[in-house]
């Protein structure tokens, strides 16, 4: 998926005409710390965070009273959502503005689009087990480890590595399509896999896979 793909159509921009106040209540009801600042002819200027408007008290004032270094961080409207996923952990982002090859202002991207996009991405929404295989890195076989799976008749609905650069080992999350995993694990232990942990319960899930989100914005952090 494409940055374009992600703009949010309802987070809007501000004017540098505009106050410090209506910025303030515009990333209160978007639960959003950061807004895209745009000039008279809608060139995107910068980001403003709400704790620049405290610090500059511009509460009451408006945006272009003052000389402001506005952060500029964007991306174009065709890099990989992990471009995305970059910017926002690198510089401590709530929203990613989008602009066009002539670097036309598009819209933005919110922490909230890449959370549902992630959700997507790792089939959260369907219904199935998800469960974490702990192995050495020359033994992952992904071609081995979808035959064991498709042998119970089941489905690979989303798999995420997660290694460690202190060990040689890394961790495959696995979801299936399937809520009865006993067969599964049966097999995988057959083959001397080590099964770390297995979750059929729903908030288990969701608790895991906002974990596993938390860790891939780590990794991208580089």
């Amino acid at each position: 998926m494409l940055a374009k793909d992600l703009i949010s159509d309802v987070v809007p921009a501000i004017s540098i005409r505009e106050t410090g106040m209506n910025a303030l209540n515009w990333m209160e009801i978007f639960r959003i710390s950061h807004l895209p600042v745009v000039g008279d002819n809608y060139e995107f200027l910068g980001l403003i965070s709400d704790t620049e408007i405290f610090d500059y008290e511009l509460s009451n004032k408006k945006l272009g009273a003052h000389n402001l270094t506005l952060l500029r961080p964007f991306v174009y409207s065709d890099v990989h959502v992990y471009e995305v996923i970059s910017a926002v952990s690198k510089q401590k982002l709530t929203i990613v503005p989008v602009l066009d090859k002539n670097n036309k202002y598009m819209g933005v991207i919110s922490l909230h689009d890449l959370v549902h996009y992630f959700a997507e991405f790792t089939a959260a929404d369907n219904p199935g087990a998800v469960f974490i295989l702990e192995m050495a890195t020359l033994d992952y076989s992904l071609s081995q480890i979808a035959q064991i799976i498709e042998s119970n008749d089941a489905k690979v609905l989303s798999l995420y590595i997660n290694s460690n650069p202190d060990t040689t080992k890394i961790e495959l999350t696995i979801k299936i399509n399937t809520l009865d995993f006993g067969p599964v694990r049966q097999t995988f232990e057959r083959f001397g896999y080590n099964i770390k942990a297995a979750y059929t319960d729903n908030d288990e899930m969701e608790s895991l896979l906002e974990e596993r989100y938390e860790e891939l914005i780590h990794f991208l952090n580089i």
